[in-house]
Protein backbone atom coordinates (compact mmCIF):
# COMPACT_ATOMS: atom_id res chain seq x y z
CA UNK A 1 0.00 0.00 0.00
CA UNK A 2 1.63 2.92 -0.90
CA UNK A 3 1.66 6.47 1.24
CA UNK A 4 -1.19 8.01 -0.58
CA UNK A 5 -3.60 5.22 0.37
CA UNK A 6 -2.42 4.97 3.74
CA UNK A 7 -3.47 8.60 4.09
CA UNK A 8 -6.43 8.22 1.60
CA UNK A 9 -8.21 5.04 3.35
CA UNK A 10 -6.62 5.37 6.84
CA UNK A 11 -6.77 2.22 8.96
CA UNK A 12 -3.12 1.27 8.79
CA UNK A 13 -0.74 1.67 11.70
CA UNK A 14 1.75 4.58 10.67
CA UNK A 15 3.61 4.86 14.14
CA UNK A 16 6.82 2.76 14.25
CA UNK A 17 7.11 1.78 17.56
CA UNK A 18 10.41 -0.20 16.82
CA UNK A 19 12.40 3.14 16.74
CA UNK A 20 11.98 3.28 20.34
CA UNK A 21 15.55 0.85 20.31
CA UNK A 22 17.18 4.30 18.53
CA UNK A 23 16.01 6.57 21.19
CA UNK A 24 16.76 4.22 23.76
CA UNK A 25 20.79 4.03 22.17
CA UNK A 26 20.99 8.06 21.80
CA UNK A 27 20.05 8.20 25.56
CA UNK A 28 22.32 5.82 26.64
CA UNK A 29 24.76 7.52 24.46
CA UNK A 30 23.97 10.71 26.13
CA UNK A 31 24.10 9.48 29.50
CA UNK A 32 27.41 7.23 28.93
CA UNK A 33 29.07 10.90 27.96
CA UNK A 34 27.68 12.29 30.95
CA UNK A 35 28.89 9.42 33.13
CA UNK A 36 32.14 9.06 31.79
CA UNK A 37 32.99 13.32 32.00
CA UNK A 38 34.91 13.71 29.09
CA UNK A 39 34.89 17.04 28.32
CA UNK A 40 35.15 16.17 24.32
CA UNK A 41 32.79 13.08 24.60
CA UNK A 42 29.79 15.33 26.19
CA UNK A 43 30.71 18.09 23.81
CA UNK A 44 30.78 15.76 20.76
CA UNK A 45 27.03 14.70 22.00
CA UNK A 46 25.84 17.68 22.25
CA UNK A 47 26.65 19.47 19.40
CA UNK A 48 25.33 16.32 17.18
CA UNK A 49 22.50 16.40 17.87
CA UNK A 50 22.35 20.31 18.10
CA UNK A 51 23.63 20.53 14.66
CA UNK A 52 21.00 17.88 13.73
CA UNK A 53 17.93 19.37 15.73
CA UNK A 54 18.60 23.10 14.73
CA UNK A 55 19.11 21.90 10.69
CA UNK A 56 15.88 20.12 10.84
CA UNK A 57 13.94 22.78 12.22
CA UNK A 58 15.51 25.58 10.05
CA UNK A 59 14.86 23.41 7.31
CA UNK A 60 10.89 22.06 8.59
CA UNK A 61 10.31 25.88 9.32
CA UNK A 62 11.83 27.88 5.80
CA UNK A 63 11.98 25.35 3.21
CA UNK A 64 9.51 22.30 3.66
CA UNK A 65 6.73 24.29 5.55
CA UNK A 66 6.58 26.96 2.81
CA UNK A 67 6.37 24.33 0.38
CA UNK A 68 3.91 22.00 1.80
CA UNK A 69 1.49 25.19 2.33
CA UNK A 70 1.19 25.42 -1.49
CA UNK A 71 1.51 21.99 -2.41
CA UNK A 72 -1.99 20.46 -3.32
CA UNK A 73 -3.63 18.25 -0.06
CA UNK A 74 -2.83 14.88 -1.66
CA UNK A 75 1.06 15.31 -2.24
CA UNK A 76 0.77 17.19 1.59
CA UNK A 77 -0.62 13.88 2.78
CA UNK A 78 1.26 11.53 0.91
CA UNK A 79 4.35 13.62 2.44
CA UNK A 80 2.67 13.96 5.81
CA UNK A 81 2.14 9.93 5.82
CA UNK A 82 5.65 9.54 5.15
CA UNK A 83 7.36 12.41 7.59
CA UNK A 84 5.40 12.94 10.56
CA UNK A 85 5.70 9.64 11.91
CA UNK A 86 9.77 9.66 11.55
CA UNK A 87 9.32 12.97 13.43
CA UNK A 88 7.22 11.70 16.38
CA UNK A 89 10.97 9.93 17.73
CA UNK A 90 13.46 11.91 15.92
CA UNK A 91 12.88 15.62 17.04
CA UNK A 92 11.83 15.04 20.41
CA UNK A 93 15.14 13.09 21.04
CA UNK A 94 17.57 15.34 19.79
CA UNK A 95 15.88 17.96 21.86
CA UNK A 96 16.07 16.30 25.41
CA UNK A 97 19.88 15.05 24.35
CA UNK A 98 21.17 18.28 23.29
CA UNK A 99 19.09 20.28 26.00
CA UNK A 100 20.62 17.62 28.66
CA UNK A 101 24.19 16.90 27.08
CA UNK A 102 24.40 20.84 26.61
CA UNK A 103 23.65 21.83 30.43
CA UNK A 104 25.78 19.03 31.96
CA UNK A 105 28.65 20.86 29.35
CA UNK A 106 27.91 24.12 30.63
CA UNK A 107 28.67 22.88 34.47
CA UNK A 108 31.47 21.02 33.27
CA UNK A 109 32.93 24.06 31.82
CA UNK A 110 32.13 26.40 34.56
CA UNK A 111 29.56 28.49 32.42
CA UNK A 112 26.78 28.56 35.36
CA UNK A 113 28.85 29.87 37.61
CA UNK A 114 30.04 32.79 35.72
CA UNK A 115 29.30 37.18 36.50
CA UNK A 116 26.88 39.25 35.40
CA UNK A 117 26.80 40.77 33.11
CA UNK A 118 28.29 37.58 31.27
CA UNK A 119 25.82 35.77 32.31
CA UNK A 120 23.15 37.36 30.74
CA UNK A 121 24.62 35.20 27.92
CA UNK A 122 23.75 31.52 29.87
CA UNK A 123 19.94 32.89 30.76
CA UNK A 124 19.71 33.79 27.33
CA UNK A 125 20.69 30.33 26.07
CA UNK A 126 18.21 28.43 29.19
CA UNK A 127 15.77 30.42 28.37
CA UNK A 128 15.63 29.98 24.77
CA UNK A 129 16.56 26.17 25.53
CA UNK A 130 13.04 26.09 27.06
CA UNK A 131 10.72 27.54 24.90
CA UNK A 132 12.21 25.21 22.17
CA UNK A 133 11.65 22.24 24.41
CA UNK A 134 8.31 23.13 25.35
CA UNK A 135 7.18 23.98 22.16
CA UNK A 136 8.80 20.97 20.90
CA UNK A 137 7.47 18.36 23.83
CA UNK A 138 4.26 20.45 23.98
CA UNK A 139 2.86 21.16 20.61
CA UNK A 140 4.69 19.72 18.26
CA UNK A 141 4.87 15.98 19.36
CA UNK A 142 1.34 16.03 20.71
CA UNK A 143 0.27 17.73 16.98
CA UNK A 144 2.12 14.67 14.98
CA UNK A 145 0.64 12.10 16.98
CA UNK A 146 -2.78 13.70 16.99
CA UNK A 147 -1.99 13.46 13.12
CA UNK A 148 -0.78 9.81 12.91
CA UNK A 149 -3.51 8.58 15.10
CA UNK A 150 -5.93 10.20 12.65
CA UNK A 151 -4.64 9.13 9.85
CA UNK A 152 -4.95 5.55 11.32
CA UNK A 153 -8.97 5.50 11.52
CA UNK A 154 -10.46 3.95 8.76
CA UNK A 155 -12.25 7.56 8.45
CA UNK A 156 -10.02 10.08 8.58
CA UNK A 157 -10.96 13.54 9.35
CA UNK A 158 -9.28 15.77 6.55
CA UNK A 159 -10.37 19.16 7.97
CA UNK A 160 -8.82 18.29 10.98
CA UNK A 161 -5.58 16.89 10.12
CA UNK A 162 -5.31 19.89 7.95
CA UNK A 163 -6.42 22.46 11.15
CA UNK A 164 -3.14 20.40 12.90
CA UNK A 165 -0.89 20.52 10.11
CA UNK A 166 -1.34 24.24 9.39
CA UNK A 167 -0.66 24.57 13.63
CA UNK A 168 2.31 22.45 13.13
CA UNK A 169 3.72 24.20 10.31
CA UNK A 170 3.30 27.55 11.83
CA UNK A 171 5.42 26.23 14.97
CA UNK A 172 8.06 24.62 12.90
CA UNK A 173 8.76 28.11 11.72
CA UNK A 174 8.87 29.76 15.26
CA UNK A 175 11.36 26.60 16.03
CA UNK A 176 13.39 27.91 13.33
CA UNK A 177 13.76 31.30 14.39
CA UNK A 178 14.71 30.04 17.78
CA UNK A 179 17.25 27.80 16.74
CA UNK A 180 18.96 31.14 14.80
CA UNK A 181 18.66 32.49 18.33
CA UNK A 182 20.61 29.57 20.51
CA UNK A 183 22.94 29.52 17.29
CA UNK A 184 24.18 33.28 18.36
CA UNK A 185 23.88 32.38 22.04
CA UNK A 186 26.30 29.37 21.36
CA UNK A 187 28.86 31.34 18.82
CA UNK A 188 29.28 33.72 22.21
CA UNK A 189 29.86 30.82 24.26
CA UNK A 190 32.86 29.53 21.96
CA UNK A 191 34.01 32.96 21.19
CA UNK A 192 33.90 33.31 25.29
CA UNK A 193 31.75 35.36 27.73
Amino acid sequence: MTATQIAAEGGTQLIPWKNLRWVALAFAVMIAAIVAGNTFFLNFVHVMTGVMWTGIDIFMGFVLGPVLRQTDVPARRAIAVRLIPRMLFLMPTLAIVTGTAGYFLAKQLGFLDVEYPAHLWVDAALIIIAILTVQGLGILLPTNLMVCLEMQKPQPDAERIKRLMRRYVHHTALQGAMQIAIIVVMAKFVTGL
